[in-house]
């Protein structure tokens, strides 16, 4: 059964058609010499995060939770060849504004989700240690190190929170006292999308997040870059510590399934969305439409399919 509330089965089916078909596309580029050498690194980052938001839409369409896991192994090796490649073409300001949860907010949202998603998904060791080993920054959120501490004791936590807004409600959850952590983690996925739309700030300094707002804010409203609204950070700190997650269940944003991939669904069934029209993706061709907006495309601009 469908699980998103805001496209329909014949939208999202499309849309994983079209990301699967790119996506062979694009390893298929990458298998041969790059044209661009200092552009293959943000290449080798786009594919994978056309992997996270292929699993993401699998989800959204009601897919089987047990699927999901087969995209870790190709999401994680090509991160890391974006990693390999981009040590000799980063600048070390690059590298810090990618990297730095504090003033990348889609870096820390995603590596969260993946994170959340390997806690339940229960991915082997391995690919844990790896995943651990790219997302990096320990000691530097409250929040997120204390979640990958539970399945990487020794971890450094970090003292502040990166982005409190809207981080901190769910912080408060995890470390108030068991009978009040049901409401306040309901509170947190309850606000979660729309604190996401944070107001930018003033007099940016190195210590600011350069954008306030997520990438895929309002991707909904976009012709191809919406995957789901998914707080996969609740999810993480449920599987991380124990957290009674009943109120959140059938919760819009709460993806529930996560965590109870052999039981009956915890998503309502969605409203008649007959009015919401399909780009009819696989029938019109795969350059007709532009890949949707990748992980990284705020720093070095859109990709777009070379000839």
């Amino acid at each position: 059964m469908i699980r998103d509330t805001l496209k329909d089965n014949g939208w999202l089916s499309d849309w994983i058609v079209y990301e699967e078909r790119m996506i062979r596309r694009f390893l298929d580029e990458a298998s041969k010499p790059a044209k661009n050498p200092s552009y293959q690194p943000q290449f080798m980052y786009e594919i994978s995060s056309k992997y996270l938001s292929l699993a993401l839409r699998k989800y959204s369409r009601g897919d089987s939770i047990d699927e999901l896991q087969q995209y870790f192994p190709p999401l994680l090796a090509a991160w890391e060849e974006a990693e390999r490649l981009g040590k000799d073409v980063w600048t070390e300001q690059q590298q810090y504004t990618r990297h730095a949860w504090k003033v990348n907010l889609d870096h820390y949202i995603v590596c969260f989700w993946l994170v959340g998603l390997a806690l339940a998904l229960n991915v082997p060791e391995d690919q844990w240690q790896r995943l651990v080993t790219l997302v990096d920054n320990e000691g530097e959120d409250a929040l997120l190190d204390r979640v990958i501490a539970t399945r990487q004791p020794g971890r450094r936590i970090g003292a502040v929170l990166c982005h409190p807004k809207p981080y901190q409600r769910l912080l408060d959850a995890v470390l108030a006292t068991p009978e009040k952590q049901p409401k306040l983690l309901l509170t947190f996925v309850d606000k979660w999308y729309s604190e996401l739309n944070r107001s930018p700030r003033k007099g940016l300094s190195d210590d600011t997040a350069v954008y306030e707002r997520p990438y895929w804010y309002k991707s909904h409203e976009l012709e191809g870059g919406y995957f789901g609204y998914w707080c996969i950070e609740a999810v993480a700190a449920v599987k991380a510590f124990g957290l009674d997650d009943s109120l959140c269940l059938g919760h819009p944003n709460y993806p529930g399934d996560l965590l109870r991939p052999d039981g009956a669904t915890t998503h309502p069934r969605p409203p008649a969305q007959e009015d919401i029209p399909s780009p009819s993706v696989a029938s019109r061709g795969e350059d007709v439409l532009e890949p949707p907006v990748g992980l990284f495309t705020r720093w070095f601009g859109r990709h777009k399919p070379r000839k």
